[in-house]
């Protein structure tokens, strides 16, 4: 896979684009996605995701909510940080797009990154379930990373 492009987002903080690219296929963290929903509220959750040149993929059920606030309202915001210190992570702003995961290649590519393999009994039910999955695609337009590794340091 490919680093981040400079030319794709807006990019500021202390990282390169080749920086950022390598904190998020190195952070096997959750994403946490925010939205508005129809009705005004903010909504913010966590999902796992990859990096895939310049996008971002996550994927859902389709019968999740997010999938129809982010039908309605494209634009969403996005963090991925290390929970522990010494904090760093990026955060920034995307356009999304929802494609059907019917061959469940997405979710079958975030099971192997998160749980390490396709094999085990949770990773078993999640690809084995009857439920349509949708994959969510953040075409960052901002990104903005942050370190405090050297602030931390004592």
């Amino acid at each position: 896979a490919s680093s981040m492009s400079e030319h794709e987002a807006r990019i500021s903080g202390p990282w390169t684009a080749d920086e950022i690219a390598t904190f998020l296929d190195e952070a096997v963290v959750p994403i946490r996605l925010a939205a508005v929903a129809p009705s005004g509220w903010p909504v913010i959750l966590s999902l796992w995701f990859l990096r895939d040149g310049d996008s971002l993929v996550c994927a859902t059920q389709q019968s999740a909510s997010i999938v129809a606030t982010l039908a309605a309202e494209r634009r969403c915001a996005f963090e991925v940080s290390v929970n522990d210190p010494p904090y760093r992570g990026v955060r920034g702003r995307a356009t999304v797009s929802l494609e059907p995961d019917a061959d469940l290649a997405t979710l079958r590519r975030l099971v192997e990154r998160y749980l390490g393999s396709a094999d085990g009994t949770f990773a078993s039910w999640l690809l084995g379930r009857d439920t349509p999955e949708v994959a969510i695609r953040l075409s960052p337009t901002q990104i903005a990373s942050w370190d405090y590794r050297r602030r931390m340091r004592s």
